[in-house]
């Protein structure tokens, strides 16, 4: 079976598509995904569909979301005479597992090339951090699982998954900047920053990216930009970490210049 949960959620089974229509089917499939190849306790699939008003008819109901999924598999499986849906969605003492080949669940591949992407860059192999980590960020459609209603369950999972993103967005750009493309990744930091304005990483990152492209005022603006949200919303001033690097900007460290072709630029991390 192949499944996407980084976006809307598809999963397909020889082509077919094997996603029920009904919302709390939709939420079953979706948490037996995200642990594909381990149990999900019975309990787990209920805390997810019911939250804390679990009725007493709630075990029963659950088998028949059960069965639901298992008759799409079952179609989908048509003509296969090597497995049967009882084979996929596998039932056993106290929870139920999906059973899926390797590879083919993006959430697993995610964390896979975000692995061999932060290896790579403590490695100082930035140029294989920065290709791998964007495979990894290319994987995503958009929100995870922005079509299925979430429960208390899948939204930590959710809310796991898009930090993971910003975790590999973040570095990824962190490579970048070492390899010295700096003008090429402003867009994307605006944008970052557009969505995330108070994200300190990404403001010092587009700081750096400004700065190196010749726009130490943009920089600054950047700073300025963060430092009003911060102290509008919350009433903080921004890490020491962010004031020591426009302090930077303002004194025009050398610290802050990127190097010739062929080196690597300082870190962003340095500040």
């Amino acid at each position: 079976m192949d499944i996407s949960l980084l976006g809307p959620l598809a999963a397909h089974e020889r082509g077919a598509c094997v996603v029920p229509t009904a919302g709390k089917p939709r939420q079953v499939l979706a948490l037996l995904a995200l642990n594909a190849d381990r149990m999900v306790t019975v309990s787990t699939l209920m805390e997810e569909i019911w939250g804390q008003a679990v009725p007493r008819s709630a075990a029963t109901t659950l088998q028949t979301y059960i069965l639901q999924l298992r008759r799409l598999i079952s179609a989908a499986l048509a003509g296969d005479p090597s497995r049967e849906a009882k084979d996929v969605l596998v039932t056993q003492h106290g929870g139920y597992l999906l059973r899926v080949r390797p590879g083919t669940v993006d959430t697993q591949e995610f964390g896979r090339l975000a692995a061999h992407g932060r290896a790579a860059f403590e490695a100082g192999d930035h140029t294989d951090a920065a290709e791998v980590l964007r495979r990894a960020l290319d994987l995503w459609r958009g929100p995870a699982l922005v079509d299925v209603r979430a429960g208390s369950v899948l939204e930590l999972e959710v809310l796991r998954m898009d930090e993971d993103r910003l975790a590999v967005q973040e570095l990824c750009i962190e490579a970048n900047l070492m390899l010295g493309r700096h003008a090429e990744l402003v867009p994307e930091l605006r944008v970052l920053m557009a969505r995330h304005p108070m994200h300190e990483s990404f403001c010092a990152q587009l700081m750096i990216a400004h700065y190196r492209s010749g726009s130490a005022w943009r920089a600054l603006e950047a700073y300025q930009r963060l430092r009003a949200g911060l102290v509008e919303e919350l009433g903080l001033e921004p890490s020491a970490r962010l004031q020591r690097l426009q302090r930077a900007v303002l004194a025009g460290d050398p610290g802050l210049e990127a190097l010739p072709a062929g080196l690597k630029s300082p870190s962003t991390r340095g500040f």
